[in-house]
């Protein structure tokens, strides 16, 4: 049996924006380790801070903790300004990560017809004027993001 629902396809489109290639001023706000096919990863769920025409878009990643990838997971850490004694004793506390924030560039990779991000390269807060060429706003200083 069929059944007619009105407005059912308005609402099976995705409605969001996809976040173009780029670079962004992000905080994290969540981290979840997971297992796909014999590679741990940790899916990222970040904020767009800057530019301010992005503000508040999800950008929603995996960043794979497997050996040949520790490099990237470590980078994006420290970048982040992940807690050093953690780091050093190796340890990674997902209660820590909500509330780090830094500069990510991402792009776009479509794998099988589903568009996936790349987490291409990682800074410190601190670095976004620099890279991106302009202040960050009062409006995310006032999420209380530190760029010293």
């Amino acid at each position: 049996m069929k059944r007619q629902f009105p407005g059912l396809a308005e609402t099976a489109r995705d409605s969001r924006p996809e976040i173009p290639d780029g670079i962004f001023l992000v905080r994290v706000i969540g981290a979840q380790f997971r297992w796909h096919a014999h590679k741990p990863f940790y899916l990222l769920r970040l904020s767009v801070l800057e530019p301010c025409a992005r503000a508040g878009q999800p950008i929603v990643g995996r960043l794979y903790s497997t050996q040949k990838a520790m490099w990237k997971l470590g980078w994006f850490l420290r970048d982040f300004l992940y807690d050093p004694e953690l780091l050093a004793n190796e340890q990674i506390d997902e209660k820590a990560l909500p509330g780090l924030c830094g500069v990510v560039k991402i792009s776009h990779t479509v794998i099988n017809g589903i568009s996936l991000i790349n987490f291409d390269g990682f800074a410190p807060a601190s670095h976004w004027e620099e890279l991106y060429g302009t202040p960050v706003s009062s409006a995310s200083r006032s999420n209380n993001t530190e760029v010293s």
